[in-house]
């Protein structure tokens, strides 16, 4: 029996942006209101990064990749919401410092909390909403039916009115004391310390994971044209990019030069860019493929995408960043400040 129309599974979009970087990128102060940045600022949490680049680009960077700066960093901590606005762990860590948290559940299913630059965001399914007398919103359905109504709350804890004593504190501390009150397993990093067995997050017991790249090395690699602004300039041939790219992700066979595979079972293209004649492009190289699957945040993916960028100059470079809310941007870069972004969610 077909579903009637307001039933039916939301279809994820893909938002593609064609932009062109400044002449000079700070790493220490990069822009903030223009793209890629807005992109990955706007979804500041991941669980796996994928890099993509010429091994001849890779060499160079080799030293940096694999130092201890592009360790990924991040503890496992059970906790309930009343230890994150108590004592120390609050005082230390959301007025003072700056951490991001994010708890265990599923999007969209199970109550679900996080913390991000002192926002602390919970989303709640309609009866815990109702018990925890906390002002918040209804998140959007997008008129689907069969999709239980979720409530959003948002806090931020760093005004100056979230203090004990408060009357509008208190009211969050009433929620948290006698509604969500479960110990839940928490991901947590410090964005200002890299030490995190120590603090006020030391009495929970952490447990500290160091996420070193994985590196795999793809030989004979037929890359489609990618720095060329006429032929990345068609909308077809940005799709296949994305396409492509993906298949570089998962290591698949039918990106290789040597792949054999009957027509009959797999049916798919490379990239054949429609306006040239270039093909010396499209000779087999080599790449190198870096994943982190972790708690990656925001900070921690620009850093590592600026690593290649600095040392770019006529080479490429991708990288493929998923999250935890089923949202996820890849971006190229194409050679010089052309920049390909797409997000998807």
């Amino acid at each position: 029996m077909l579903l009637p129309s307001n039933s039916e599974p939301k279809l994820p979009k893909c938002f593609f942006t064609h932009c062109e970087l400044p002449d000079y990128v700070d790493g220490h102060r990069p822009p903030t209101k223009r793209q890629p940045f807005v992109a990955i600022n706007n979804h500041p949490t991941a669980h796996t990064v994928d890099m993509i680049l010429p091994e001849e680009l890779y060499v160079i960077i080799t030293e940096k990749l694999e130092s201890d700066a592009a360790i990924l960093r991040y503890a496992r901590v059970y906790m309930s919401l009343l230890d994150v606005v108590s004592g120390d762990f609050f005082n230390q860590y959301i007025k003072a410092g700056n951490v991001a948290m994010l708890s265990e559940g599923r999007f969209g299913i199970d109550n679900l909390f996080s913390l991000r630059d002192g926002q602390l965001r919970l989303e709640l399914d309609k009866a815990t909403y109702e018990r925890c007398g906390l002002v918040g919103k209804i998140m959007t359905d997008q008129g689907r039916t069969h999709i239980k109504s979720r409530y959003c709350v948002e806090v931020d804890l760093r005004l100056p009115s979230m203090l004990h004593g408060k009357k509008g504190f208190d009211r969050i501390v009433y929620a948290f004391k006698n509604v969500l009150v479960n110990s839940l397993a928490w991901v947590f990093v410090d964005l200002e310390h890299k030490d995190i067995n120590s603090g006020p997050i030391a009495k929970f017991h952490p447990v500290v994971y160091d996420v070193r790249p994985q590196i795999t090395k793809l030989i004979n690699i037929v890359v489609p044209i990618i720095n060329h602004a006429d032929v990345i300039s068609d909308s077809l041939y940005e799709e296949q990019l994305l396409e492509w790219i993906g298949l570089v992700n998962i290591n698949s066979p039918r990106i290789r030069s040597d792949d054999t595979i009957d027509r009959y079972l797999c049916r798919y293209d490379l990239p054949e860019a429609l306006d040239t004649d270039d093909t010396s492009e499209r000779e087999p190289q080599n790449l190198v493929h870096l994943r982190w699957h972790g708690f990656a945040h925001s900070t921690f993916i620009l850093k590592n995408w600026l690593t290649p960028k600095a040392a770019l100059r006529e080479k490429w470079f991708a990288m493929s960043v998923s999250g935890f809310d089923e949202r996820a941007y890849t971006i190229l870069c194409s050679g010089g400040r052309n920049v390909l972004l797409w997000e998807c969610g």
